[in-house]
């Protein structure tokens, strides 16, 4: 048996790869956090992460990252794929479940350095986690969510036929704020014109599976 299995998997679109993180990607990923992903006046992030980074140099961003891949487990697991354009990191788009060999559900989170924002790069990294998910591990059901004015966000959402699933209210920055839950069943995932290609899956997808 592999130690680590997931160094092995691989998503491919026309423009993008993307992988599980590794320490060195990790390091990349900071410096584009810190060239900026979003406006400072408005935050994003249900977790404002963003806010510490000129505090810290990225040294908590590190650490969560460490400890998702520390926790990860057969049943409960959440990878973390640094997007890769023209061989640089420029985001990462994360994918998780818990009890996924019985719920057949997924939930998905991303962001991309915001120079390279507007381009359609958003879009084609979720699809290619979207159809990961429903095409080659046999999910149903795939969540995300998104402030209410995080107009791009919803966009996507929209155009790839989420539906809104009700809302949550949270306060990242001390304001009241809301989070719209969104829901796309696999049936209704408006698909693009081409398909990602996968590779490294049969050494790790008992893992992720189960």
């Amino acid at each position: 048996m592999d130690p680590w299995p997931l160094r092995h998997l691989v998503l491919r679109t026309p423009r993008l790869e993307l992988r599980p993180d590794d320490d060195e990607g990790l390091y990349e990923l900071v410096e584009v956090a810190k060239e900026g992903v979003h406006d400072p006046a408005e935050m994003p992030f249900y977790v404002p992460w963003t806010d510490q980074l000129p505090k810290d140099g990225g040294f908590g961003m590190v650490q969560f990252f460490w400890g998702r891949r520390a926790k990860l487990a057969a049943g409960d697991w959440a990878i973390t794929f640094l997007v890769r354009h023209e061989g640089r990191v420029i985001g990462a788009q994360e994918l998780g479940a818990r009890d996924f060999g019985v719920l057949r559900e997924v939930q998905t989170g991303s962001w991309i350095g915001r120079k390279y924002q507007g381009g359609g790069i958003g879009t084609e990294m979720r699809i290619a986690v979207l159809q990961f998910a429903f095409d080659h591990l046999g999910a149903r059901i795939a969540r995300s969510a998104a402030w209410v004015g995080n107009h791009a966000s919803n966009r996507v959402s929209a155009k790839l036929g989420y539906v809104h699933d009700g809302t949550v209210a949270a306060a990242p920055r001390g304001e009241r704020l809301e989070h719209v839950r969104l829901r796309l069943d696999a049936g209704n995932f408006v698909r693009p014109d081409w398909n990602v290609g996968v590779e490294g899956l049969a050494e790790c997808v008992q893992l992720i599976t189960s």
